[in-house]
């Protein structure tokens, strides 16, 4: 397949154009895969099961797939068009998510979930990979962290709608509002999910006006194509770095898709909250407060920068771990659901501060031959510790140790009282290695990267 090569200088309007596109892409993958935590109650109610089996549908479902093909899919989309592979799986998770809403059992739900997680797998890799061609060193922290905020406003609005559409169905079944037959035996968290997967279709549409960019860097000074045993070398002799920085953001994962899966059962079991209302006020939290933590990570990265921390963008996650450690242990604990909700607002902000730069930080080390590849060692090790275990990691607490679904916020708060420092201490101590890394690369940070041959 070929290339074409793509003029446009960072900062115009059709490179402005990509990054919205790749971000809406995002955005609905966040809510096709997290609008399900929205819909617990019926779902176990119509399927008998328990919240570890629910977190297991939720999680494990997903990911069975998602997290191993996205390693193939790095390979793929470091060799062949990036936007070909994006398109077709922006299509297929669409058209999972719809038949998510045709599932009339437990494995059926399953298997389509698992279709989901395959569609999704290809967005990720392929982007991070095309934005290090669309951006110079300085300006990738800004264009990753404005991609990551697909997690905060796909993730906030599957909340907000997610209740809204229940509810709404709920009152008024999709058979009757098209007045097709066949419809009538539809439920409404079964429409819920068909509503939320039609609009991936003019995603599809937008992403075809894209063009595959040229490949820069150091894989155009060398004309090497990535074989893996040069990738596994790489990492060996970069160990340290990229242990550092995976299982560091990986811990920060636990709690961000732990909270995604468990914040609005939370605050309806504990304070008998009205789950439209909880997933409004979760939905707010995370549009407003995780979407300038997000952007905010890069600005916050700049001043660390500019006081002379070169480890600017892993500092960062570290930071942000180390702030969160109490603050994020008390807030489920809290006595009423207002001074929750009110304590959650700074937790999402800060926590959403790490991952767009920690992106940023891997791939200005990492050769451009092998970008997409480790951006899906990345994903892959975040989204098994996170979307896999996170879920199940604080269910295993309310079933096996709290014994009891009226406990779940006390396994939400243990489950931040482990991890944070664990993200902290890995990070930590890497941040040396990461200094080494960038020097080895030519790049102080505050520059663009040399001019490819």
């Amino acid at each position: 397949m070929s290339r074409t090569d793509v003029s446009s200088p960072p900062g115009s309007a059709y490179t402005t154009y990509v990054l919205v596109t790749l971000l809406l892409a995002y955005i609905l993958s966040f809510i096709d895969r997290n609008v399900l935590a929205m819909l617990v109650g019926p779902i176990r109610q119509q399927f008998d099961i328990s919240d570890f089996q629910f977190s297991i549908l939720h999680g494990w479902a997903f990911t069975l797939f998602y997290i191993f093909l996205g390693l193939p899919i790095g390979w793929l989309a470091d060799r062949y068009s990036r936007k070909w592979i994006i398109t077709g799986g922006v299509f297929f998770w669409s058209l999972m998510t719809c038949l998510c809403g045709l599932a009339g059992s437990f494995y059926a739900l399953f298997v389509t979930r698992v279709g989901v997680g395959v569609g999704e797998a290809a967005l990720s890799p392929p982007a991070y990979s095309m934005m290090a061609d669309y951006f110079s060193a300085r300006r990738l922290r800004w264009a990753t962290s404005v991609f990551t905020l697909g997690i905060t406003i796909g993730s906030g609005t599957s909340y907000m709608i997610g209740g809204s559409v229940y509810d709404y169905l709920e009152a008024n079944p999709i058979g009757t509002i098209t007045g097709i037959e066949w419809l009538v035996s539809i439920s409404a968290w079964q429409a819920t999910f068909i509503a939320v997967g039609l609009p991936g279709l003019i995603v599809v549409l937008m992403l075809l006006a894209i063009k595959e960019p040229q490949r820069q860097g150091r894989s155009a000074r060398r004309g090497s194509d990535g074989q893996g045993s040069e990738l596994i070398g790489w990492l060996r002799s970069h160990w340290q770095v990229y242990f550092s920085l995976v299982f560091g953001v990986s811990m920060m994962a636990v709690i961000g898709y732990g909270t995604l899966t468990w914040y609005p059962e939370f605050l309806q079991r504990s304070y008998a909250m009205p789950r439209t209302e909880a997933g409004q006020a979760l939905g707010w939290i995370f549009l407003i407060a995780g979407s300038a933590g997000t952007l905010s990570g890069a600005f916050f990265a700049e001043r660390l920068q500019a006081r002379g921390y070169l480890d600017a963008n892993m500092r960062m996650v570290m930071l942000a771990a180390a702030i969160l450690i109490v603050p994020a242990a008390a807030a489920p604990l809290m006595p009423s659901a207002d001074l929750a909700i009110l304590l959650t607002w700074p937790i999402i902000f800060v926590h959403y501060t790490h991952f767009g730069v920690a992106m940023a930080a891997l791939n200005v080390i990492t050769p451009n031959h092998m970008r997409a590849q480790i951006s899906a060692l990345m994903l892959f090790s975040t989204n098994l510790f996170g979307l896999a275990l996170g879920g199940s990691f604080v269910a295993f607490f309310t079933d096996f140790v709290y014994a009891g679904d009226e406990h779940l916020n006390y396994s939400l708060a243990t489950v931040a009282a482990i991890v944070y420092p664990l993200a902290v201490i890995t990070i930590a101590f890497g941040l040396s290695y990461y200094r080494n890394s960038l020097k080895e690369q030519g790049l102080d940070e505050l520059s663009d990267p040399p001019t490819p041959l």
